[in-house]
């Protein structure tokens, strides 16, 4: 991509320019030997898309500066940018009531917002593409997301911080939206979805806000709607996953059936050192039974069944907490890693410092 004039050169193939500028963004794209993910550009970008696309920076910015730089009319860019967040390709927030764009990375980012468009043909190359995708974070210190415990499992513990702790995390956000799960959306179009229900991920602030404006699936929700649902999530044993931040913007529910980065990690080993978490879940020998209620709700397979009570394997265990909450005989509780961190304290200082870490600032 060249820069002239105010004028954009696009080479002979746009899709490999587009697939090169989003793999410098902090999610990262690589390129495969299938060409799965050219596939997948050519399904949601048209030419046009993916030449504004090249037009944008990760910061927001109004669609005048955004014309000016791609030599285009301002009130034809504005058109164009408002139909190509409509459409889940970039991101789009207000100020002052006026709309500012954006690039969106893959994941999280894109991926995320075709919820309401995915269908059989998206999931499955998407489904090809996410082993290639985790290539991009292979080293990378700061993850996208994080996990927290759910809330049963830090009620009594007063040494957990705030920003673990899922409750006063969603108390403090001033609007609360419920959405779909992309996750169990694309198994199920694959014919692998689980009875988990849909409508129990959340978005704050000007997430929530872009989806509703769009007309995606999702609604707002009141605080104590949102605990009940926090409640139902921890109830179904699924796994709380906000983005690394202090202050969130949003929250996935998610089964390790069905969501990706957790289906794959549970393959592994040792899927603690790849999944970011405060925290570790440690057994008391005096108090369990082994009578196997952790063992059926541990997504990870980290509780190991012995002749008198239950053991946490700590390369599998990723401090969701979920064993904690059924546990009949109250001999589950938390510990904290010798690894724990204070997450950054927004979602866009954590981009920043994957693009550190991956030499793109």
């Amino acid at each position: 991509m060249r820069h002239r004039k105010g004028m954009i050169r696009v080479g002979e193939d746009v899709y490999t320019e587009l697939r090169e500028f989003l793999d410098k963004l902090p999610g990262g794209f690589p390129a495969t030997d299938s060409g799965v993910e050219m596939k997948i550009l050519r399904k949601l970008f048209t030419p046009e898309d993916a030449r504004i696309t090249l037009c944008l920076t990760r910061e927001p910015e109004p669609p005048a500066a955004i014309a000016e730089r791609c030599g285009m009319e301002e009130g034809e860019m504005a058109e164009k940018l408002a139909s190509m967040a409509r459409r889940g390709l970039i991101y789009q927030e207000k100020k002052s009531g006026e709309p500012l764009y954006r690039a969106e990375q893959f994941v999280v980012g894109i991926y995320e917002l075709q919820g309401a468009f995915i269908d059989r043909e998206f999931s499955e190359l998407v489904e090809q593409y996410f082993p290639y995708l985790g290539l991009s974070w292979a080293g990378i210190k700061t993850p996208q997301m994080r996990i927290v415990p759910v809330a049963s499992a830090v009620d009594a513990n007063p040494a957990v911080a705030t920003y673990d702790r899922i409750r006063e995390l969603v108390k403090r956000q001033e609007m609360i939206g419920v959405t779909e799960c992309i996750c169990r959306k694309q198994q199920g179009l694959l014919g692998k979805r689980c009875d988990i229900p849909l409508e129990l991920c959340m978005g704050f602030g000007d997430m929530i806000d872009f989806y509703l404006e769009n007309g995606w699936p999702g609604r707002k929700v009141g605080v104590e709607e949102a605990l009940r649902l926090l409640d139902r999530s921890e109830e179904l044993g699924l796994v709380l996953r906000p983005d690394n931040a202090q202050n969130i913007r949003f929250v996935c529910s998610c089964c390790s059936c069905c969501c990706p980065s957790l289906r794959y990690m549970k393959m592994f080993p040792n899927p603690a050192d790849f999944i970011h978490s405060n925290y570790r879940c440690a057994v008391d020998p005096d108090g369990c039974d082994a009578c196997g209620t952790c063992l059926e709700r541990c997504p990870m397979d980290a509780v190991v069944e012995g002749e008198e009570h239950v053991e946490i394997d700590p390369k599998r265990c990723i401090g969701c907490g979920v064993c904690i909450s059924t546990c009949p005989r109250d001999a589950m509780a938390l510990v904290e890693r010798e690894d724990a961190e204070v997450p950054p304290l927004d979602y866009d200082e954590a981009l920043d410092r994957i693009a550190r870490e991956r030499g793109l600032a």
